[in-house]
Formats: structure tokens, C-alpha cells, sequence
């Protein structure tokens, strides 16, 4: 979540959060340093209270107190620029030991990473959630090792549904359509915010996608971006929400996911997709908030139970300066419960694995992360395993938005994506 689970860090550099920071050393050794991890990850936070870099710091400094001889020091980049770094980085020869990032498939088909297997003891490897280690595997090994996640669910604003004399959340698309003109009819600015901008535009596409059996890749794994179904979903949307006017002043391909949130926050936003920490937000700000399953077409009805949308980051170990060993002893000590479940409750995510997931800590999950955990343990995910994804991901964020255009095409734009898709292929 490009993923994006937890806000942005677009505000990294400002605050000077580019530099390198470390537990127990300094950056900038070359890649022989004996001793020394060497970890580039993604900056959470959006400021410097909330930055990453504690978290860092204490594990680090835990780590190496109770593995004399190795110390870890940690870069924090903003996700817009970790993968391109990353691979950056790589292809100079400069590779870290290990990412913590928002993609990981192409390094795995190039042989650059060491598997879970070669890392990880049996249980360690075993623990994370089944749909998480789904995504995370290659050719039958796990490469990418998923560290924090989320789910989507189907968020609405209580007292604006109560304004608007609507008694239960919709199931279906026509009780979405229903619930939306009650609301424009109130006055609410987004009566359902739908934000197809570049910023994440694949994740509000695949909800709808899947809610009407559809998805970006068939039972095989293989690419099924302008099936009959997607196309159906499109038309739906365009014919149903976006020509009576009910999506808001903004046109989806120009909404993006922080805006839409923002707006939500202002109690501007009947309903919109979203995931735990915009519940928390949402809470902080005395807005009463009820979260549901994405509504369903009217042809799979109220009864159908498609998978939620979950999104994870990834944990990759790269094999170029040969540090198996000591990259094994430091993943294993941040995958313990207390380690991971601590950077998830510092940024209302949820953990990877099945033990932190049951004892979290601070004594447990809110109700409202156990609703999202829930759907997580049968989510869809994006197909990251597929080393096009990058490209395809990026090609349906900046084209999908299109196909709810007053004049665009839906079978059009789908067929023009999937062909891209194909030649990302080929390349």
C-alpha cells in the first residue's frame, strides 16, 4: 500500500528523516563490514513524533544487547521513493541486507533473495498468516516475508446515516446507491467518496472488482484485468454512482485516498473504503464510525461473500554480501510477538503472524482491529508475487479512473490496461 497502509510519508525529507538513523552504529559502511546489518526501511510516520526511528532504535539496541558482536543500522526513506532506491541500490552493487518495502517479486525472480526457509527455524516461517504467506511465495518459497498488514472494510458515518433516515448499512450496490442519493439528498458533500487518483487507485479498483467476483487475477494466478465481470463493475459504477452526481465534487480519477480520508475526517463523507488506523483517527475525532463488508452486486446478492482486500509490506533479505547467519538471528528477533506487534499498535496495523495476532500488545486488539483481522485471515491481496506487478499496479492506478469518465469507455480502458500488462511481460 504502491501500498499504502498507514498514511504517507511524503513529509520524510522535510522533517529530515531522510538521513540515516541507527540503534547501534553508522551508515555508510561498505558491504564486507563484519558485525554490521545493514537495513533500509519505510518511513511510517508523517511526523517526527510519529516517525519510525524510535521503534528502530530500541529494537536494534535490544538486539544487539542480546546478540553480542552484530550490530544493525537502519535507513528510513519515505515510500515514495523505498522500492526505486532499493533498486537503485541493487543494481550498483550496494544492495542492503535487508528492505523493509512495498514490493519484493522482481528481486526474487532475479535470485537475489535469500528464501524464509534459509533464514527462518520451521515455526518462525510456519506462524504468518496464510493468506499473507500466499502472496509473499515464489515458485513454492517464501520470499517476500510479510511484516505489518491491513484489510478493507466499508466505512460509514453513523449521524449522517441517521440524518439521512438510513436504518442499516447497504449489502448490495443498490443499497449502496440507495443509502448514496439519501444522503446527497442531506446535503453530505461525498455521500460515497470513491478515490480512483494515482495515489491508490488499485485498492479502491480491487474491492469493487472482487464485491462483483472480479479481481485482477483468475483461480491460476494468471492476469484478468478486462474480464466480463471487472468490465460489468465499471459500467455499474459509472451508469450508478457517478452520472446522478453521487460521488462528490471531485471526479474519482482525481481523488485521491488522502483526500478522501481527510474529507471523511472532516465528516464530509457518508461512506468510503478503509482500514484500521482511519478508524482510530476517526474515533480521536468523535465521529462515530460503523465499518461492514464491502456491499455486493445485485447478480452475486446479499447472500455472496467475496474475500476482503488486505495489503501487506514486505521484509526481503538480499543475498549479495552473504550474511544469512546473522540476518536469520536479527528476523527472528524482530518477528517475536512483543517486536511486531509493537510497531503495528504504534500505527493501528495489524501483525503478520498468527502468534502476534492473538496476543498483541497492550493486552489485546479493539474490537475494531479484531474486525479487520478478521477479514485479513481470508483477504485478497494484490498479486505481488508476479514481477509485473510494479508496472501493472502503476498502470491501473494512473488509467482506471478513466473508465468512470463521462465519456470514457469502461471495456475500453480495462482492455487498453491489459495490454500493457501483457507487454510488461514481454520486457
Amino acid at each position: 500500500m504502491r501500498r499504502r497502509i498507514f498514511g504517507t510519508a511524503a513529509t520524510a525529507a522535510v522533517l529530515g528523516l531522510l538521513i540515516p538513523l541507527s540503534g547501534c552504529g553508522r551508515w555508510g559502511g561498505g558491504a564486507d563490514d563484519s558485525g554490521s546489518l545493514r537495513l533500509v526501511a519505510a518511513e511510517y510516520g508523517d511526523t517526527r513524533a510519529t516517525s519510525s526511528q524510535a521503534y528502530w532504535d530500541k529494537v536494534t539496541a535490544d538486539f544487539t544487547a542480546a546478540t553480542p558482536g552484530v550490530e544493525v543500522e537502519v535507513q528510513l526513506l519515505p515510500w515514495s521513493d523505498i522500492d526505486r532506491e532499493v533498486s537503485r541500490m541493487v543494481k550498483a552493487g550496494k544492495a542492503p541486507d535487508l528492505a523493509l518495502m512495498g514490493s519484493y517479486s522482481d528481486f526474487a525472480a532475479e535470485g537475489k533473495l535469500y528464501s524464509a526457509e534459509e533464514l527462518l527455524s520451521v515455526g518462525a516461517e510456519a506462524n504468518f498468516l496464510p493468506p499473507l504467506a500466499e502472496a509473499g511465495t515464489v515458485n513454492s518459497r517464501l520470499y517476500g516475508l510479510p511484516f505489518v498488514a491491513s484489510s478493507r472494510l466499508l466505512f460509514y458515518n453513523k449521524a449522517l446515516f441517521t440524518k439521512a433516515g438510513i436504518a442499516e448499512p447497504p449489502k448490495t450496490w443498490s443499497q449502496l446507491k440507495a443509502a448514496a442519493k439519501a444522503l446527497k439528498d442531506k446535503g453530505v458533500p461525498y455521500p460515497y467518496a470513491m478515490p480512483l487518483g494515482p495515489e491508490e487507485a488499485h485498492a479502491e479498483a480491487l474491492i469493487w472488482e472482487v464485491s462483483n467476483g472480479g479481481g485482477y487475477a483468475d483461480s491460476s494466478g494468471n492476469y484478468s484485468l478486462d474480464s466480463e465481470q471487472n468490465v460489468e463493475t465499471w459500467q455499474w459504477v459509472k451508469d450508478n454512482l457517478v452520472a446522478p452526481g453521487l460521488l462528490g465534487p471531485t471526479p474519482p480519477a482525481r481523488l485521491d485516498r488522502a483526500d478522501a480520508f481527510a474529507a471523511f475526517l472532516r465528516g464530509e463523507v457518508g461512506m468510503l473504503n478503509g482500514y484500521p488506523s482511519l478508524a482510530h483517527q476517526a474515533a480521536a475525532k468523535g465521529i462515530g464510525v460503523g465499518t461492514v463488508a464491502m456491499p455486493v452486486s445485485d447478480s452475486l446478492g446479499s447472500g455472496e461473500s467475496p474475500p476482503t482486500v488486505g495489503v501487506a509490506d514486505w521484509m526481503v533479505a538480499f543475498k549479495q554480501n552473504g550474511k544469512g547467519a546473522e540476518i536469520g538471528r536479527f528476523l527472528e528477533f524482530v518477528y517475536q510477538d512483543k517486536n511486531l506487534s509493537d510497531f503495528a499498535g504504534r500505527y493501528h496495523l495489524l501483525p503478520s503472524t498468527a502468534s502476534a495476532a492473538r496476543t498483541p500488545a497492550g493486552g489485546g486488539l479493539s474490537r475494531t482491529d479484531e474486525d479487520f483481522l478478521a477479514a485479513l485471515r481470508t483477504a485478497r491481496l494484490y498479486p505481488v508475487n508476479d514481477p509485473t506487478w510494479v508496472t501493472v499496479s502503476d498502470t491501473v492506478k494512473r488509467n482506471i479512473g478513466r473508465a468512470v469518465e463521462p465519456g470514457g469507455d469502461p471495456k475500453t480502458v480495462l482492455e487498453d490496461i491489459a495490454a500493457k500488462a501483457v507487454a510488461a511481460g514481454r520486457n
